[in-house]
């Protein structure tokens, strides 16, 4: 399968690929510790391919990786809609205990953003994550 990156790790903006390139969907306050991407050609129950963590070193925006499996999920809800994110293992630093805090936290900031950007009151819940 392939992986496009549209968010490089470090990046205080998430991005969406789009027919224009890539825009950004919005600025968080919290930098992305892993490369941040989707799986070309899957559909995820959002409506959108689904979402790839890709742990390692830093990728440039619309790297692609070619994967025959995945590591592990992290279990998520955006919405009150299932968002889980498939895990890819390159190298270095993996910090199940950093990923989860990082995940709690971005759940909190997605019901603000929801709250302030959209008006309306969104459920958003890091469920755990698994690694193979």
């Amino acid at each position: 399968m392939k992986i496009v990156i549209e968010t490089p790790k470090y990046s205080f903006f998430k991005y969406n690929k789009t027919e224009k390139g890539y825009e950004i969907a919005f600025f968080s306050p919290l930098p992305t510790i892993f490369n941040y991407g989707f799986i070309e050609g899957t559909k995820s129950p959002d409506g959108m391919e689904e979402d790839a963590v890709v742990l390692g070193p830093r990728l440039l925006q619309g790297s692609i990786l070619e994967r025959e499996k995945f590591d592990g999920v992290v279990k998520f809800l955006d919405d009150s809609v299932r968002d889980d994110k498939k895990i890819v293992y390159i190298n270095g630093f993996r910090s199940p205990f950093l990923l989860s805090l990082y995940f709690r936290l971005y759940a909190l900031f997605k019901v603000f953003l929801y709250a302030f950007k959209k008006r309306k009151i969104a459920k958003c819940k890091f469920e755990g994550i698994i690694f193979e």
